[in-house]
């Protein structure tokens, strides 16, 4: 596509498709123009002229001089159709669709293989940080011994406010579904699930490895209370929701779960809808990237940065699946975690390995000590509203 004008067909025109609007106009030296918005209602108002416009997707899909289809819906199923059909159309194809792309990822990738097109979605992972792309091309199998971080922008948000402005959870939260930050169902970012899509997709990138959604686990920051956040405090701790996937003797594990962060590590200073990413090799020890991961203009502009890479014929080569040498997935690794609950019946506490600190009261109950993450993801506990788990920061 080099030195030419390539034309897009958009799919979706809310925060993130305005975002790319928005930045779209505002760079210069991109040859790219947009020449169709297909969106579901058409009697919603705009800010842009409605000739724009379509409800029909073939006159993105079918559409010869289309080159590009960007896919920004949030109705996964109709996402997968549009990409797939995108991709047998021989047209290239940028997403920011983290649910869509971590379900689908081994058809996705076949996809590609056979139509010999590019798709590509930075903007599903971390919203403005460049990491799949890093993944790509610098950090080889061999070296990469983890990837973790903050890569929700809308949990570090209400975070940042519970703990840097003493506010309510429910008030941080709703501040953040004001901001855009989070969605109106928050349930997908509080209860982990929308950094566990992100997850399974930088699995594949930093290992090769493909991993169901469902094989991963994640709790979110839901059941986070006053009792947890003053434990926290007196500890000089703050708690972040962490993503983590990390290379153990030939295997891979991964979660999300939220962590007690001590002041040392490089994620305490990561606030509101910041995201930060820690990649740990062998011979480079860590590597940190910060930047915006919520809000349109921000994952706007990692879907502008998808669409001027093809522009120079980029695409991924997913070296690690070429190197047949994958770890193998397992939830076989044990963690040092807080577990706070408010009556005995309501935790069987014989699964942990070991128990290092205990306490009761009449309002509250805890222990610290080790668990399997198998273990963890069979028990039902955390069902409860009244228990809560935070994994403990390594010294």
């Amino acid at each position: 596509m080099e030195n030419k004008i390539i034309n897009l067909g958009i799919f979706g025109f809310g925060v993130v498709g305005q975002g790319l609007y928005e930045v779209l106009n505002r760079t210069k030296g991109i040859n790219a123009r947009i020449k169709k918005i297909c969106i579901k209602d058409p009697n919603k108002s705009r800010p842009i002229d409605s000739s724009y416009f379509t409800t029909d997707k073939n006159e993105i899909l079918e559409d010869p001089t289309i080159d590009v289809v960007v896919e920004l819906i949030n109705d996964t199923e109709a996402a997968f159709e549009i990409v797939s059909t995108a991709l047998r159309n021989g047209k290239a194809v940028v997403s920011a669709s983290k649910r869509m792309i971590a379900e689908n990822l081994p058809a996705l990738f076949q996809l590609q293989t056979e139509n010999k097109v590019p798709f590509l979605y930075e903007a599903s992972s971390c919203a403005s940080i460049p990491i799949i792309r890093n993944l790509e091309e610098y950090y080889d199998n061999d070296l990469l011994n983890a990837v973790e971080g903050i890569c929700n922008g809308s949990t570090n948000y209400i975070l940042t406010k519970i703990f840097e402005e003493n506010q309510s959870f429910e008030t941080a939260l709703q501040k953040a579904q004001e901001l855009g930050f989070a969605e109106t169902d928050p349930t997908l970012d509080i209860e982990g699930y929308d950094p566990k899509y992100k997850l399974v997709i930088l699995l594949l990138h930093a290992f090769g490895t493909f991993v169901k959604p469902e094989e991963v686990y994640n709790f979110g920051i839901h059941h986070l209370n006053d009792f947890d956040i003053q434990f926290a405090k007196q500890r000089n701790c703050t708690v972040k929701l962490i993503a983590q996937c990390r290379r153990q003797n030939g295997n891979v594990f991964a979660y999300v779960l939220p962590h007690l962060i001590k002041e040392h590590n490089l994620l305490y200073d990561v606030y509101n809808e910041y995201n930060g990413i820690l990649l740990e090799s062998a011979f480079t020890d860590k590597q940190f990237f910060v930047g915006k991961g919520a809000g349109g203009t921000a994952t706007g502009s990692a879907v502008l940065s998808d669409i001027s890479a093809l522009l120079y014929n980029y695409r991924y080569e997913y070296k690690k699946i070429k190197q047949n040498n994958q770890p193998t997935f397992t939830n076989d690794v044990k963690l040092k975690v807080y577990l706070r609950y408010k009556t005995p019946d309501q935790v069987d506490l014989s699964v942990f390995f070991n128990i290092s600190e205990k306490y009761e009261s009449t309002a509250w109950r805890y222990v610290v000590g080790t668990i399997n993450l198998q273990q963890l993801r069979e028990v039902n506990w955390l069902k409860n509203k009244d228990v809560n788990l935070l994994v403990m920061d390594q010294d």
